[in-house]
């Protein structure tokens, strides 16, 4: 089995009832604990509506995927050993990896804003969803922590084997 995912192992993820959309239905997945599908799904519409409500637009799938985009890295680092020390070697995110860790930072960014406040998921993620629209958020925070991080690396990106 390779290491990494080929086209030929990746699933095909079909689009969500509601919106015709596969990164809605992704977004689901990751919210998605225990098994409890339609309870995510209901998490989600109702914080893309909210979402589109707070932001005065007409439509709830334009907001996400705005939202979405501001929070996808272009860079992240990986460690590498090299000569008996480790460097953090700055490499730039694609494809199926960027959604994932999109996706990933979003939905924690929702969980840890939920144990701090006293809402519904639906409306802690539809904060996070303005939030991430405007630009601003745990979210978007990581992304920049993240490209940050990179940058403060880029001396080592020589390290790097393609």
């Amino acid at each position: 089995m390779p290491r990494k995912k080929t086209k030929s192992l990746q699933r095909d993820i079909p689009a969500d009832r509601v919106y015709g959309s596969v990164l809605v239905q992704k977004l689901i997945n990751k919210t998605m604990l225990d098994g409890k599908k339609q309870l995510a799904e209901k998490i989600v519409y109702q914080a893309m509506e909210a979402a589109a409500k707070q932001l005065k637009q007409e439509d709830a799938l334009v907001v996400l995927e705005t939202a979405i985009k501001n929070v996808t890295p272009q860079l992240e680092v990986k460690s590498r050993r090299v000569g008996g020390a480790n460097y953090q070697i700055p490499f730039e995110v694609k494809g199926a990896r960027q959604t994932h860790l999109t996706l990933m930072w979003f939905v924690a960014a929702v969980r840890a804003r939920r144990k701090t406040a006293s809402k519904s998921s639906a409306q802690v993620m539809a904060l996070e969803i303005v939030d991430a629209f405007n630009n601003s958020g745990m979210a978007v925070k990581k992304r920049e922590d993240t490209h940050k991080m990179a940058e403060a690396n880029r001396a080592f990106a020589h390290f790097a084997r393609y």
